[in-house]
């Protein structure tokens, strides 16, 4: 009860005010684009693995392990940027994250990358990228009122579109001027943003005391911290994973070039980015309980049509697809408008927490994906896994959604769970 006493503060009475004069817009567009661009690099490797495959002998298990790595990676330092984001800052994180990703990027470019390990390494460095959630997520969403928390969050949060644009144009940057040089072209948008971000982002006024490490762990006997992370598992982890995966998919499945394969990608994850905003204003709307439980139904429906029948035709695939990342970023946004409602005080490192389940879902995923393809011949069966997995994610929701209406949502005012 003393965790449930300290979440519920002055920051979470309503303002009244409408969104746009409720925070920090510049802050709000600096977090966006420093999320989008980073997304960028960190599936980035997604849409070259067919390429990158052909050209260094990789198998299925290789090329999914590959686009796994940044995910991975991502997942472990969200973790580490929770922490500093509460401790130093979120302005001052996500200036350190953008210096690394710029000068590894920088390095590999230059010196380029002739083999799997070579790869592996670059991964990891865009796993910094990955690890932006962690950043942008916090540096907004202190600026909002609880009412506007799924707004806020949910603009932020539709960073992941950067997904797109690497859906978009890695492909096709690498048949122009090859898939090392894929990596120098990058970084001029990163300095670009890197540039604004520097000159826009501020944090608020609301950033909390650095607390000992001690108070960190104390968030981990939470159940509804282990909860949440469950919850971004799925809907995060599907998003990106799939994300990551579906170039490959394409072209093994429908024999179709990367860059086609490319624009396939582009439109599901284009949905998927677009209705994370939506998902937090439903969720604004309706509660992010009800929100995501129509998105647990939906979602494990879709994927159990895409295990029984995206093979069939190329047109049925994106179709499914599209509708799949749609739902799944639907639920992103759901998940974030609750978890600043829990969590206030804690922001920063749930979200690194939240976003370290997503990114381990995203993981899983993308490296389950390609293992069950080299040892079957086909991703079915993991497609069907990660339906169940939905379902899992809606069994946990229904045992706790009860509980959190009586207790720590009864305590908000002007915010719906």
């Amino acid at each position: 009860m003393a965790t449930l006493a300290m979440n519920i503060d002055a920051s979470k009475i309503p303002t009244g005010k409408p969104f746009w004069q409720s925070g920090h817009v510049p802050t709000l567009i600096a977090a966006f684009l420093y999320f989008d661009i980073a997304f960028m690099c960190w599936v980035m490797l997604g849409p070259l693995a067919p390429i990158i495959s052909k050209d260094l002998g990789l198998d299925p298990a290789q090329k999914g392990f590959m686009v796994a790595v940044p995910t991975l990676a991502g997942a472990v330092i969200r973790l580490i940027n929770g922490l500093m984001v509460d401790r130093i800052g979120p302005k001052l994180t996500g200036t350190i994250n953008q210096i690394i990703v710029i000068a590894g990027l920088a390095v590999a470019w230059w010196f380029g990358v002739s083999s799997y390990e070579g790869t592996l390494a670059v991964g990891v460095i865009l796993g910094f990228a990955g690890a932006s959630f962690a950043v942008s997520l916090p540096l907004a969403s202190r600026w909002y009122p609880p009412e506007h928390q799924g707004k806020a969050m949910g603009i932020a949060g539709m960073g992941n579109s950067g997904t797109v644009l690497a859906s978009l144009f890695a492909a096709l940057l690498a048949n122009a001027y090859g898939w090392n040089n894929v990596f120098g072209l990058a970084l001029i948008p990163l300095i670009a943003v890197f540039a604004y971000y520097l000159f826009a982002a501020k944090d608020s006024p609301d950033q909390p005391a650095p607390k000992p490490m001690s108070a960190y762990a104390s968030v981990l006997k939470e159940a509804d911290a282990w909860w949440f992370m469950l919850f971004y598992f799925v809907t995060f982890g599907g998003f990106v994973g799939l994300s990551s995966s579906l170039p490959t998919f394409y072209t093994d499945t429908f024999q179709v070039t990367p860059v086609i394969a490319g624009y396939c990608t582009a439109a599901a994850v284009f949905m998927g980015s677009l209705l994370r905003p939506v998902g937090g204003a439903l969720a604004d709307r309706f509660g992010g309980i009800k929100t995501l439980t129509a998105v647990y139904v939906i979602a494990a429906a879709l994927l159990a049509a895409v295990a029984l029948v995206a093979t069939s035709a190329i047109g049925v695939a994106v179709a499914l697809f599209i509708a799949t990342l749609g739902t799944l970023g639907v639920g992103n946004g759901a998940v974030f408008q609750l978890v600043p409602q829990r969590f206030r005080k804690e922001i920063g490192v749930m979200t690194g927490l939240v976003g370290f389940g997503g990114g381990v879902g995203g993981f899983y995923l993308a490296s389950s994906l390609g293992a069950i393809k080299k040892a079957t011949g086909s991703a079915s069966i993991g497609f069907l896994i990660f339906a169940v997995l939905a379902l899992v994610a809606l069994l946990g929701l229904t045992m706790v959604k009860a509980r959190w209406r009586t207790t720590w949502g009864a305590a908000l005012q002007g915010a719906r769970i």
